[in-house]
C-alpha cells in the first residue's frame, strides 16, 4: 500500500511540475513569508499539545467527511486549542489537494503541516509554496540518503520536517537525520493495520531535546490520556475529530 501511495504522489507531482516547472515553484517558495516556528509551538508543556489533521478520506476508512471549506474547519481547530493544523494533500486516496493546504494556511496563525506522501525535492517546494511550515517525511517510504536530502532542504526553507517512524529501526533512521520532531505512526502504512501501544514501546528511545509525536489509534480522550502516559509530547489527531464536533471534541482530547 505504502509502495502505492508513493508512486501515486509522485505522478501526481509530475502532472504538476508539467503545469509549474521547479523553477516557478522555487521563486514562488522563496517569495512566501518566512515560515512558523513549529518547534516552538509544539514544544512539551503541562498538557499534551493536539496537530488536528482536516482529512476528508484514507484507504482503511474510505470516506470521512465532506469537508467543503478546509478553511472554516481549520478555524475551528485554532478556535478549539489545538496547536497546530495538519493538511492532507494526497489526492488518490485521501481526497486532498494543495489548495486546501492554501485555504488553511490563510486563514489559521498556527502552523500547518503538509501531510503527504513526499519523496522529492519539488514536492517540498510546493509545500513551502502553499505556505506549510511543516513537512512529513516519512522513513518507510525512503531510502536515507534521501530522507536526510529531503530534511535538509526542509530546514534551508526555513520550515521543519515531522519524520514518522513505525519500528525501532525507523526511528533510529529518524533521530539520524537530527530530527527535533519525530512520530510513532501506530499504523503500518504497508499493511493499514494498527498497533496503539506501539508508541509506548519505543517512547524511552527517544533522545532529550526531540519532541514525541503519537499518531493515528485516537478515537477518544482514553486514546489520548493513554499515549500522553506512555510520554507524548503530541498527538495527531484526524478521523475522531472530522467525524464529530470538533471543538468538543478537542476539549475532551486536551484535557486527556
Amino acid at each position: 500500500m505504502l509502495a502505492d501511495l508513493v508512486a501515486g504522489a509522485l505522478e501526481d507531482a509530475e502532472r504538476r511540475r508539467s503545469e509549474r516547472p521547479y523553477a516557478v515553484v522555487e521563486a514562488a517558495a522563496a517569495a512566501r513569508e518566512p515560515a512558523i516556528d513549529a518547534l516552538a509551538a509544539l514544544a512539551p508543556a503541562e498538557r499534551v499539545k493536539i496537530i488536528a489533521e482536516v482529512k476528508r478520506a484514507s484507504p482503511s476508512r474510505g470516506h470521512l467527511a465532506e469537508i467543503p471549506d478546509p478553511a472554516a474547519l481549520a478555524a475551528l481547530y485554532e478556535a478549539g486549542g489545538a496547536s497546530a493544523i495538519s493538511v492532507l494533500t494526497e489526492e488518490r486516496r485521501f481526497k486532498g489537494s494543495l489548495a486546501d493546504l492554501e485555504a488553511v494556511r490563510a486563514a489559521v496563525t498556527l502552523p500547518v503541516l503538509r501531510k503527504e506522501f513526499v519523496a522529492e525535492p519539488y514536492q517540498v517546494l510546493e509545500a513551502r509554496a502553499a505556505g506549510a511550515d511543516l513537512v512529513l517525511l516519512i522513513v518507510a517510504a525512503l531510502d536515507q540518503q534521501r530522507l536526510v536530502e529531503l530534511h535538509d532542504l526542509i530546514a534551508d526553507l526555513g520550515m521543519t520536517a515531522l519524520v514518522e517512524a513505525h519500528t525501532e529501526d525507523e526511528l533510529s533512521r529518524a533521530f539520524d537525520t537530527g530530527a527535533k520532531l519525530v512520530g510513532v505512526n501506530a499504523r503500518n502504512l504497508s499493511t493499514f493495520e494498527l498497533d496503539p501501544d506501539l508508541f509506548g514501546r519505543l517512547a524511552d528511545r527517544y533522545p532529550s531535546g526531540v519532541i514525541r509525536v503519537a499518531e493515528s489509534a485516537v478515537k477518544s480522550a482514553a486514546d489520548v490520556a493513554h499515549y500522553r502516559a506512555a510520554g507524548a509530547d503530541v498527538v495527531l489527531v484526524g478521523e475522531a475529530l472530522v467525524t464529530s464536533d470538533p471543538i468538543a471534541t478537542l476539549g475532551q482530547f486536551l484535557g486527556a
